[in-house]
């Protein structure tokens, strides 16, 4: 498989992502549900801490990924949808920084929505992996 950053300027990159994937040759695609912050069980963790929510969010990403043979560095789009804009920037610099260290770059959208599917979480992250 290959694949090629499209960036035609550089100010994304202080941001951790780029403009977009190209990935051709690949022979699998993973398109994952948004992962939240819950347990196994499907409760939320972590109520009203943006940060734990969105590593255990990076958590179940992680185990969905792993139960498919893929890691963070096979994801090509993560889409985020938190609650609170400025709470999520409280958060980005180690999101940015565990995603970075795992080879993920993406593109991607961050995007403020009213709420998610149970009241208590903050943040919905949703990935499609290739390889």
């Amino acid at each position: 498989m290959e694949k090629r950053i499209i960036n035609p300027w550089t100010w994304q990159d202080q941001y951790g992502y780029v403009q977009a994937n190209e990935v051709s040759g690949h022979s699998r695609v993973l398109w994952c549900a948004g992962q939240t912050s819950v347990d196994e069980d499907g409760n939320p963790l972590h109520e009203g801490d943006m940060v734990l929510q969105a590593h255990q969010c990076i958590d179940n990403l992680e185990t969905v990924l792993r139960e498919a043979d893929f890691t963070l560095a096979d994801v090509m789009r993560l889409n985020l949808y938190v609650t609170d804009v400025d709470a999520y920037f409280g958060a980005a610099e180690a999101v940015g920084q565990r995603l970075g260290e795992a080879g993920c770059r993406f593109a991607g959208t961050l995007l403020e929505v009213n709420r998610l599917a149970m009241p208590e979480l903050m943040i919905e992250i949703e990935a499609t992996a290739a390889k």
